[in-house]
């Protein structure tokens, strides 16, 4: 008890001194009198800090002192909630995997403690991959046959990747203690700032244009079986409640439920997997949100532009992969309509065991069948509508205020505010296609000389508009056959959709490769030959643009559009709103990860004041996600960063692969990262006075940075073993074996190129080699460059000033954390390789050392402690995989110059892919 005392009577003290300093750093605030600022939950006592981000030069020594106290505070808590709830539960809980249902599983475990010492130790003194197997072999057991060998690794992919899943269900059920759910970014924050400046009528105002839109793509970066996926789910609750039954058990599921798919998911088994997620999180997770807004602020959110949609790309996303059809398109639209339908259906059940009130019981009986037969009844599809669901539950909510004392309302306007969020269509299922598709159908529809005149393949780009633009009645289908019939039977099922789902379920078509104003008028005019007229048409039309020269060239495409008159006609037919996408992964296989990541921001930059001097609301749809290689990592600082300069009335953004679980994963994940977006979005135009992203100095120095990243990546680039040293030493050629995705590894048929090679194999390649070359090449010798001219600080004073550039930094951070070089060192010494891969090893080398000087941290990712322990755990847990991997390639690249049997070949080429199966799901914490 006198302990007791004594600790209560510290606490006290330590409390008043905090009141003390945050009445001195309040006091010190209002002297300087400028709006710009944000709140901070410090963790004590549900007190929040208010802190001027870019003024602290201007702060007493003592406040600054004290900001920064608070500020490493944070971070320091959540490492120590993850070491508990994560770090330590896992050591507990691995233990239980010595009981799963494998073969001859008693010793697997133990051994695959031993294979980690022996591959650790060996990396140290700088063994290749293959000695430190055969070393570990040797020494650690009595396995002589080459099939036995193969059997143990085998064993041990297997282990791994459960012991994957495992990390992923702690992971997810520590969320809570781990993250600050009440503090920077976070809807709480946003309403206290709110109050604070007494804006709620501006945040009503900015909601009824803002929006977030998260697009779910089935890009193969992750892709756990459904089966794997809850599983998952249940193992994360029940670790939470420390039900360790339950846990043994869910991991002797996890032994017998298979991870591999022995053959490729169909786009529609990619839907079915991704409609998990809006079932199990998604539909929960955004209605908290509403709910949130509408009780701290009443009416603020319009009903009519709801903050937050889902979009969809399995099923509609026909770029490069022929197995999506029409009748896909329709399967999962059908599909999404169904599950949203599902959704409500046992919400209505659960409802009726709550309002059992005269005047409602009926009403809700009767719609509680209505949505039965349109699950279960053929024929009832098109029984039910939208307003039609929230008219009944209108007519309900008035009987309960009016006559039940409004007794459990509640629960009626969280499913309006659901109903509202999703209508029947659940997620806008977007369609893309390649431009050169449209130019080929058209040129072949052209031939039969019914809709087009038959020179129109040699007709200027012109000329060609001017005959799409005055298209006036739809094609027979009877003249369309193969890719032909296909589009226009793809764009007709728009139609369709919008018929059965509503507008919403089906309203986009993305143009891939977009590079002139002609690509976007041959969809254009393939709609018209689908059925649609130009008064009808209720389609957005959507270029992407991505490669380097793309990007630039984007406003002179828009321009042309713009003045257009039959588009402009259009425009005005879809209220003057046009939604642009902007891809990254293209981009930083053509140019690198700075031009990139800067070539994107200009061109939203000059498109913004192209649009605004035409009169046009641009939206800007970006193709981010995934590792920070591809655009992920900490995305919302990209959006919090944005000057007025840049279009922000809505964010929209593709959620790929392991984004999709690790940000989204759980519904206090999703809730989450859901608020930090809108946040960004709307405190960023309701609390900031910055006209611009960048000051014109600043956005010199960037484009010279840029340029010089860039030029360093083309070196890399241009070697002429540039595509065979990814190609012989790292998985790509297998890549699209691993059976996680329906679409093939590149564009086209023939052999594999790099012309044709798609992004996300690229990247993923790089990654499985640990050498992540998209994430950070060209940035050290950028920097290099900088500190040679004497310009270093310069550069340090952009990283303290520029929230945009310090997430570029932070984000190549990340992916430099996740490289680990001994894994290939044994390449330095190769005949063929060894140039390049010492090109690799040295600019990763330069990139750390300036980046490190820049942030002044001695470690990568010392920021974001939490996240840089769970990358260190998870990939001590797929050293053996990436070993293991290592040790097959190399085995058969030595069996091309020796007689390797085609046994032997099988086996070897198995192992890689297994291995990357596992490596893959593990990268889950990339985004």
């Amino acid at each position: 008890l006198q302990e007791l005392v004594k600790t209560l009577r510290e606490l006290v003290k330590s409390l008043q001194e905090l009141v003390k300093s945050l009445q001195e750093l309040v006091k010190s605030l209002q002297e300087i009198g400028h709006t710009r600022y944000s709140v901070l939950s410090t963790g004590y006592c549900g007190v929040h800090v208010i802190f001027f981000p870019n003024f602290t030069a201007r702060l007493p020594a003592h406040c600054i002192k004290y900001k920064r106290r608070i500020m490493n505070q944070l971070p320091e808590q959540g490492l120590t909630q993850f070491t508990n709830s994560v770090g330590l539960k896992f050591q507990l809980y691995n233990s239980l995997f010595t009981a799963l249902p494998f073969h001859r599983i008693e010793k697997t475990g133990v051994l695959l403690s031993l294979l980690l010492m022996v591959i650790e130790e060996g990396f140290k003194k700088g063994q290749h991959p293959v000695d430190i197997i055969d070393h570990f072999f040797s020494r650690h057991t009595t396995i002589n046959l080459p099939g036995e060998k193969s059997d143990l690794l085998f064993r041990f992919v297997q282990y791994a990747e459960r012991q994957v899943v495992l990390f992923d269900a702690l992971e997810d059920a520590a969320f809570d203690e781990i993250n600050d759910k009440t503090g920077a970014g976070t809807l709480k924050q946003l309403a206290a700032n709110v109050r604070e400046a007494g804006a709620e009528a501006a945040l009503a105002e900015r909601l009824k244009r803002f929006c977030i839109q998260l697009v779910l793509t089935a890009h193969p970066t992750q892709f756990y079986p459904g089966s794997v996926l809850g599983i998952i789910h249940d193992m994360a609750k029940a670790i939470a409640a420390d039900q360790v039954t339950d846990i043994n058990m869910y991991l002797q599921q996890l032994g017998k439920t298979p991870f591999f798919n022995q053959k490729k998911p169909t786009p529609y088994d990619e839907a079915v997997s991704l409609i998990w997620y809006l079932e199990n999180v998604f539909y929960t997770a955004a209605g908290k949100i509403v709910q949130f807004l509408k009780t701290n602020f009443e009416a603020v959110v319009d009903d009519r532009n709801p903050p937050i949609r889902m979009g969809f790309w399995p099923g509609g996303d026909r770029d490069g992969n022929p197995f999506v059809t029409a009748a896909t398109t329709l399967q999962v639209a059908d599909a999404l309509r169904g599950s949203i339908i599902k959704c409500y259906y046992l919400d209505i059940r659960r409802l009726r065991r709550r309002l059992t009130f005269k005047g409602v019981d009926v009403l809700l009986a009767t719609l509680e069948k209505q949505l039965y037969d349109n699950l279960f009844i053929p024929g009832q599809r098109t029984a039910i509508t939208r307003n039609q669901l929230l008219d009944t539950l209108r007519q309900i909510r008035d009987i309960i205020i009016h006559d039940h004392n409004g007794l459990f309302v509640h629960r009626i306007d969280q499913l309006r505010n659901r109903i509202h969020l999703f209508g029947l269509h659940f997620a806008t299922l977007d369609i893309r296609q390649e431009s050169s598709i449209h130019t080929d159908v058209l040129a072949t529809l052209a031939e039969s000389g019914t809709v087009l005149p038959p020179d129109y393949a040699t007709a200027t780009d012109t000329q060609k508009i001017a005959w799409l633009a005055g298209i006036a009645a739809p094609a027979d289908p009877a003249l369309c056959t193969g890719i032909a019939r296909e589009t226009i039977d793809s764009i007709a099922a728009i139609k369709t959709i919008q018929q059965q789902n509503g507008e919403a379920g089906c309203h986009r078509y993305i143009i891939s490769q977009c590079r002139t104003a002609l690509h976007v008028m041959e969809v254009y005019g393939l709609c018209l030959l689908s059925g649609f007229t130009a008064a009808s048409l209720t389609i957005d039309i959507v270029p992407l643009f991505e490669t380097i020269d793309d990007l630039q060239y984007a406003a002179r495409v828009m321009e042309d559009l713009y003045n257009l008159p039959a588009y402009k006609a259009h425009l005005a037919a879809r209220q003057y709103k046009q939604t642009i996408m902007l891809g990254f992964s293209d981009g930083t296989k053509d140019g690198g990860y700075l031009m990139a990541n800067w070539s994107i921001y200009k061109a939203k930059e000059s498109l913004t004041a192209l649009s605004r001097q035409y009169g046009i609301d641009v939206v800007f749809f970006d193709g981010r996600g995934g590792p920070p290689a591809r655009g992920g990592g900490k995305t919302h600082k990209f959006y919090a960063s944005m000057g007025r300069n840049v279009a922000n009335k809505e964010i929209q953004l593709t959620v790929q692969g392991q984004t999709v679980s690790s940000n989204f994963g759980t519904i206090d994940a999703a809730v989450f990262n859901m608020e930090q977006l809108l946040h960004a979005g709307i405190s960023n135009d309701l609390f900031t006075s910055r006209e611009i992203t960048l000051e014109p100095d600043e956005e010199a120095l960037l484009a010279e940075l840029a340029a010089k990243s860039h030029e360093a990546y083309l070196s890399l680039k241009n070697h002429p073993d540039f595509f065979d040293y990814l190609l012989q030493v790292s998985p790509l050629k297998y890549f699209s074996q691993t059976n996680i995705g329906s679409r093939p590894a590149k564009r086209g048929g023939g052999a594999l190129s790099f012309k044709d090679l798609r992004a996300i194999p690229y990247v993923g390649s790089w990654s499985q080699l640990k050498q992540n070359v998209t994430g950070y090449f060209g940035v050290g010798s950028a920097l290099a460059a900088m500190d040679k001219a004497g310009r270093l600080p310069e550069v340090k004073a952009l990283y303290r000033n520029s929230l945009f550039f310090k997430t570029l930094m932070d984000n190549c951070e990340m992916a430099m954390k996740k490289c680990f070089f001994p894994l290939t060192a044994h390449l330095a010494g190769d005949a063929r390789f060894g140039e390049i891969w010492g090109m690799i090893f040295s600019e990763y080398e330069r990139s750390k050392q300036y980046v490190l000087a820049l942030s002044g941290k001695t470690a990568l990712m010392a920021d974001y402690p939490v996240d840089q322990l769970s990358i260190q755990m998870r990939e001590k847990i797929v050293l053996p995989l990436l070993t293991i991997q290592q040790y097959a390639i190399t085995q058969l690249r030595r069996g091309e110059e020796n007689a390797l049997s085609q046994a032997s070949r099988e086996v070897y080429e198995k192992l890689i892919i297994r291995c990357s199966y596992g490596i893959i799901n593990a990268g889950r914490n990339s985004a």
